[in-house]
């Protein structure tokens, strides 16, 4: 999980019109939300802790206790098995927008390119803790998580997982998790049941990538390095960030990209659920996390549609 500051609206609105048609929240914004930014709010009154708790109580609760939850995760890693044979067959088939592929994909190995947190490993135990104290996400109490090694996998991943492997397929982790998270999480994966072919395979935040400039926390650059060596196939992950390069982090520009690109979902992409935190939440209020709480939370509840 790991939130990195995201450029104001002022800088973001004008890239919204660069867009094309050939054109991410792991931490808590991509292993949280990849467009985020860490919290430098001081510890939370009273007041701050219940809005927290009230922001994502709800969201939580239904990940870790709902059987719609994991009806949804199971069906679609189950759908996206069904679809693996035809990908494989279909020599053209790549799961890369042409702005990320720099050579041809015929020939090469196949793979599937997969997020890791609240894709393939279940972290709402963090979160639980965050509602339960009152807290935010931060760099500390996230990386003390991961090294706990706790987070179990997401319904139905592992399925897929050995599905893929059977056949294969390599599967490559693409998260924001740090880079020096590295050995705690490829051990979290392993006990969980997932393929790990080598150390290579997990491309965490801040992974160089020669001639390509990473903004942020955006995933391009490592999924430009993956397809040097791989045809993808497939990309799993629960933020738009996670499968495209997200140059507008706003309500605008996160609708041109699922416009632009509405057909490769269910094909070649494939969405899994997450209410707790991802980029479309900073999107609401101007992705400023050095806002107060209760700014954010004022601009969240001036988003909703009321229908009035």
């Amino acid at each position: 999980m790991r939130r990195i500051a995201a450029v104001p609206l002022s800088v973001l609105a004008c890239a919204v019109m660069a867009l094309t048609a050939c054109k991410r929240t792991e931490a808590p914004a991509d292993a949280a939300p990849p467009t985020v930014a860490a919290s430098a709010d001081a510890p939370a009154a009273s007041g701050d802790a219940a809005v927290a708790a009230n922001d994502n109580l709800n969201a939580v609760l239904w990940m870790q206790r709902s059987q719609e939850y994991r009806a949804i995760t199971e069906q679609t890693y189950r759908a996206a098995a069904d679809r693996l044979d035809a990908a494989l067959k279909e020599a053209h088939w790549d799961a890369l927008v042409p702005e990320e592929r720099g050579n041809e994909a015929k020939g090469l190995k196949p793979a599937v390119v997969l997020d890791v947190d609240e894709t393939v490993l279940d972290n709402s135990p963090y979160q639980a803790r965050l509602v339960r104290d009152g807290k935010e996400y931060d760099e500390m109490t996230w990386d003390q998580w991961v090294a706990e090694k706790k987070a179990k996998a997401i319904p139905g991943v592992v399925d897929f997982a050995k599905a893929a492997n059977a056949r294969g397929v390599t599967l490559l982790y693409i998260s924001n998790r740090a880079v020096h998270l590295k050995d705690a999480t490829l051990a979290n994966l392993r006990a969980e049941g997932l393929p790990v072919a080598d150390d290579s395979v997990f491309l965490g935040l801040g992974t160089v990538v020669e001639g390509c400039e990473q903004a942020g926390s955006e995933k391009n650059c490592r999924r430009r390095l993956a397809g040097q060596n791989y045809r993808v196939v497939m990309q799993f992950g629960d933020q738009l960030g996670d499968f495209v390069e997200v140059t507008a982090n706003t309500n605008d520009g996160r609708d041109a990209l699922l416009q632009q690109y509405h057909d490769w979902f269910g094909e070649r992409w494939w969405m899994l659920p997450n209410p707790t935190y991802g980029g479309f939440e900073p999107a609401q209020f101007n992705n400023d996390y050095s806002q107060s709480r209760q700014a954010r939370h004022d601009a969240k509840r001036a988003a909703l549609d009321y229908a009035p």
